[in-house]
């Protein structure tokens, strides 16, 4: 009872009163966490004498078992009380500032260490952020209560705790040994400024991470941008160019940045997360997170650029949303110009979105502007969320990089390279999308509805839909110096001016973005919806008895599980039986009773949309997709040539899926699948030989159905190398080649009632021809006519094994019209009767 004395009443006194009004998030605030040694003494370090925030940690101590910031160290160390400042407030009444202080509880703790050797010291860094506001507002009275980078006075501390209480995040950061950084003979005084300038450090980062880098007036910033060397060359320019003066020029690059700038708004951002707290619960049955730790870990002293895969407008609210609720720090996100409508524009604005037209082309002006505004967030230690796609995936796969935004973070970091810069991609799963039913009348032809409004209100009416669950799954960052240090190992050596393009960063951009596409694939997100759509799309009628199709989902599953794509990948919890009430329940599938069992099956609207959620795994089906395909068609095949096979198609398959395995790895990828495809009974082996199972047996069944998703892509190769072998040497260009076969691939889908609109996606054949180009399998003449070698006769040979004959003979026969054989009407009426038929 002696340390309890009138003091210690009335500091729990106040603790209970804010613990009443208060409400916090904490992070890391448990002894298993922390992983702390119970046998060894506990020290916090906080960023200064703050009274307010050592009752708030006191309190989260108490409710979590770690020892109290009031309790006294052990008796060898003489103190009452185990926490320790990291600064004092300095100055005059009306401008305090944070200066460092050495402790002198620190200075006697390291003295106790020196003269005793059974002791050590766990020190835990903690951060108290009341309201997590960015330290930038231009709103008087949000300025002098927020939570921010300068010293608040007693006053405006009182009114911090009033105001933004409620919204409060406590970070219990991994303990510090202090004996781990002392060193013999050093003296203590030395000893102390070393902890205490790391324990800053830390504190800073994690700051940053949270609330962001200190950054002025929106208007100030701007101002600071016209005044750099780079954007006074570029006025200047504008005006001998454009005949101007000076001055007009720099309004023209004003009027720019103020349609550039993003406005960040603390109070903006807690109205989002307010609203859009209310709006996911109406329309999703829950958000599901994984892998963040990987963003943990490279938070704190990085700028991070988040690239997630882009589905859907909700990608970059749900990724705020999300940072925002476990305490990380909004990022500042890319937004194409056509979102800044009224209202809207306003609010995304103040959400951290900063508005980009869709091209820089004749507007060196704007694109100066563009490049320095970056520049000023990666140097400021900012974060950026953009999309390397650049817009939405219509289809559900991962589309081909457009590179620009990565091109000038590249060329940023040149410049000034202190701040090291990692790329977190991203994948964000869904099992509906809100945009599916513009989604499907822009791939049926419609033109692409333009952001209004209208359509705003329009929207509206989504949130009486269910939605189903979304997954967001954080990838394995990628350290942009380190890929700099892979691809040119002298980079830091050379001289980079302010617009300097080294003749190497096209190439080395193109490896960066094809990296990060790949590994925002390698932490897909496998839901139910995918499931269903994987085995009901590879039937003929996509239809299946519902017993049938609850085993091929619980098979499918075994089989991702028996080789998984990569360890970040997810798979839906529960069993096929869960997953076709689910689906039934969201209306993505129907059902037909029958007295012999029901039957699963979809009309044509669900299985497009379904073909959109099955493309988003298919990157994961792609190498079992294509030995199922060849055993299916095959009774027999030598192991041998399966692999061979394989190996000469995989990098055709890697370039449109951006699957992660190099073209030396991937043997031991098709070796692993074939032993799981013969582990789980659906091929046989017979010496060297890989044998199909005997047709009508559930095991043949399954291979078919597996064999099924790779089959369009390798329609769509055939197509292409058809048409060039019937065509002849020299009589296509590239540009040719791809418009041909996308008016082929569109004829045969009619023909086929295929309902895959990818199937005839001119990009898709622009990307067959450049790696057909790149790989040396077709070249140009003088004259930009293709040539091609006896490769293309081995692809021809070697599709007999893979296409039945019914898809062979249309494809010939199609490719034949298309190289000019004139067929009479009759014929063809014969051909597309005979084909419907079939």
């Amino acid at each position: 009872m002696k340390n309890f004395n009138f003091a210690e009443l009335i500091f729990r006194f106040f603790r209970a009163i804010l613990a009443k009004w208060m409400k916090t998030t904490v992070q890391g605030g448990s002894p298993k966490e922390l992983e702390l040694d119970p046998n060894q003494p506990v020290m916090y370090a906080i960023r200064g004498p703050s009274l307010s925030a050592q009752l708030i940690i006191d309190q989260e101590c108490t409710t979590r078992g770690l020892p109290s910031i009031r309790s006294a160290m052990p008796e060898a160390f003489g103190e009452k009380r185990s926490y320790i400042t990291l600064n004092k407030r300095q100055g005059s009444i009306f401008s305090k500032r944070w200066v460092p202080v050495t402790s002198v509880r620190l200075l006697n703790s390291i003295e106790t260490l020196q003269n005793n050797a059974d002791y050590d010291v766990q020190i835990i860094p903690v951060t108290v952020i009341w309201g997590r506001n960015p330290d930038k507002e231009k709103s008087l009275f949000r300025s002098l209560f927020s939570d921010n980078w300068s010293s608040a006075g007693k006053l405006q501390q009182f009114f911090t705790v009033l105001i933004h209480g409620r919204d409060t995040l406590v970070q219990f950061s991994k303990p510090i040994s202090l004996r781990s950084v002392m060193k013999p003979d050093e003296p203590a005084e030395r000893t102390a400024k070393k902890i205490q300038r790391i324990l800053r450090v830390h504190q800073r980062r994690s700051r940053e991470a949270i609330v962001g880098p200190d950054l002025s007036h929106r208007r100030t910033l701007m101002r600071s941008l016209l005044h750099s060397n780079v954007m006074r060359q570029a006025i200047q320019k504008e005006a001998e160019e454009h005949n101007i003066t000076i001055e007009k020029a720099e309004k023209r690059a004003l009027k720019y940045a103020d349609e550039l700038a993003s406005n960040m708004s603390y109070s903006t951002i807690r109205f989002l997360e307010v609203v859009l707290s209310w709006v996911w619960n109406k329309i999703y049955d829950g958000i599901e997170i994984n892998h963040l730790e990987n963003l943990e870990k490279v938070a704190r002293a990085n700028t991070i650029v988040y690239v997630p895969c882009h589905r859907s407008h909700t990608d970059y609210l749900l990724l705020s949303y999300i940072l925002y609720q476990n305490g990380y720090q909004p990022p500042h996100i890319a937004a194409g110009i056509n979102l800044n409508i009224p209202i809207v524009g306003s609010i995304l604005r103040r959400g951290g979105a900063f508005f980009m037209r869709r091209s820089f082309k004749g507007n060196p002006l704007y694109s100066s502007l563009f490049n320095e505004y970056m520049h000023t967030m990666f140097t400021r230690g900012f974060s950026v969320e953009y999309f390397v796609e650049g817009g939405r995936s219509r289809t559900g796969r991962q589309l081909t990089p457009k590179a620009g935004m990565l091109a000038m973070t590249v060329r940023s970091f040149l410049r000034d390279s202190k701040k090291p810069i990692k790329f977190m991609p991203i994948y964000v799963g869904y099992e509906k999308i809100l945009e599916g039913n513009t989604y499907l009348g822009e791939l049926r032809g419609a033109n692409k509805e333009k952001e209004s409004v209208g359509g705003l209100f329009k929207a509206l009416k989504h949130l009486r839909n269910s939605f189903g669950k979304v997954r967001m799954n954080f990838g394995d960052a990628i350290d942009l110096k380190t890929e700099l240090d892979n691809f040119r190992p002298g980079w830091r050596d050379e001289d980079y001016g302010d617009d300097y393009r080294p003749e190497w960063l096209n190439s080395f951009v193109d490896l960066l973005s094809t990296k990060v596409a790949t590994s925002i694939n390698s932490s897909v997100s496998v839901n139910p919806v995918n499931m269903i759509g994987a085995v009901l799309l590879a039937t003929p009628k996509q239809a299946l008895s519902e017993h049938v199709l609850i085993d091929q989902l619980d098979r499918l599953k075994k089989l991702l599980s028996l080789a998984p794509y990569s360890e970040l990948i997810t798979l839906p919890e529960g069993s096929g039986k869960d997953w076709v009430k689910y689906a039934e329940d969201m209306k993505a599938i129907d059902r037909k009773e029958h007295s012999l069992g029901d039957i699963i099956l979809m009309d044509e609207t669900q299985a497009v949309l379904l073909t959109y959620y099955r493309n988003n795994i298919l990157h994961l089906l792609a190498i079992p997709s294509l030995i199922c395909l060849l055993s299916s068609n095959n009774r027999s095949l030598e192991r041998g040539y399966v692999v061979r096979f394989s190996k000469w198609i995989y990098p055709y398959l890697q370039n449109e899926l951006f699957l992660h395995w190099g073209e030396d790895e991937i043997e031991d990828n098709i070796n692993q699948w074939i032993d799981a495809l013969v582990d789980e009974g659906l091929i046989q082996i017979d010496g060297n030989c890989l044998m199909s199972p005997e047709p009508g047996g559930s095991d043949f069944v399954t291979l078919q159905l597996m064999g099924q998703p790779i089959l369009a892509t390798l329609e769509r190769y055939y197509i292409a190398i058809e048409l060039l072998r019937i065509r002849g040497q020299e009589a296509l260009t590239a540009e040719e080649l791809e418009k041909q076969a996308t008016a082929m691939a569109e004829r045969l889908s009619i023909l086929h009632g295929l309902n895959a609109p990818e199937f005839f996606d001119k990009a898709l054949f622009r990307d067959l021809v450049s790696i057909l180009l790149e790989r040396g399998v077709v070249t140009k003449a003088d004259d930009d006519k293709l040539v091609f070698d006896q490769q293309i006769e081995t692809i021809a040979e070697d599709a007999r094994l893979i296409l039945n004959s019914q898809v062979r003979h249309s494809i010939l026969q199609i490719t034949r019209d298309q190289g000019g054989d004139e067929k009479d009407d009759n014929a063809n009426l014969k051909e597309e009767t005979e084909t419907k038929s079939d």
